[in-house]
């Protein structure tokens, strides 16, 4: 049997931590900051992790 391939999209923007759980950026710190409180863009600054009902489909796109 081949080798599984590493989803390469999926891999640019999760990574996994320690504990076998996948972390993620948050959404809505692109563009559009102006309007946003500098509180609010600052907690969009940090890390995340992903939901356990998505972790499954990350674990079958990275099976590092």
């Amino acid at each position: 049997m081949p080798k599984m391939k590493t989803h390469r999209g999926a891999a640019k923007r999760f990574k996994k931590t320690g504990t076998g759980k996948f972390k993620r950026r948050r959404a809505f710190h692109s563009h559009i900051l102006e309007k946003k409180a500098p509180a609010r863009k600052r907690r969009l600054r940090t890390a995340t992790v992903v939901d356990k009902t998505n972790e499954r489909k990350l674990r079958v796109l990275l099976p590092y």
